[in-house]
């Protein structure tokens, strides 16, 4: 039951609306975006690519899950980074270089009520949606 992407900090109704940030493109994120669909669940889906976000948010998550689960270091776009840009990554650099390239995200994040979840698992999005 996929709603429109919202303006970041917009929430509808309860907190239990749930946003599923991700490439429309991605497996995992469509694996996702399926089984909230077969469940029934609302959830309002954020393409990182066309709606891009925030430098903040994305510390947000990282302050909750820890940086460097939140950076995709199998994506295509780590694996093009030099290797000075790699050594440099930490708790400060990691959020600005994710929100200028989205795509470094580890996909799909799951937030709901203030609560993160990275990845795609049937076991804890059954858990995150009760």
């Amino acid at each position: 039951m996929k709603q429109p992407s919202l303006p970041l900090g917009i929430t509808i109704g309860s907190n239990k609306m749930i946003t599923l940030y991700g490439i429309k493109n991605c497996d995992t994120v469509k694996k996702a975006q399926h089984w909230l669909d077969e469940q029934g669940v609302d959830y309002n889906f954020h393409d990182l690519r066309n709606d891009g976000i925030n430098e903040a948010t994305i510390r947000g998550w990282c302050e909750q899950l820890g940086w460097d689960k939140v950076l995709n270091k199998r994506s295509t776009t780590y694996r093009q980074l030099s290797e000075t840009d790699k050594a440099g990554l930490d708790a400060n650099t990691a959020p600005a270089l994710m929100a200028a390239q989205p795509t470094l995200i580890k996909r799909p994040v799951f937030v709901r009520a203030g609560t993160v979840h990275v990845g795609f698992s049937e076991t804890a999005y059954r858990e995150l949606t009760a």
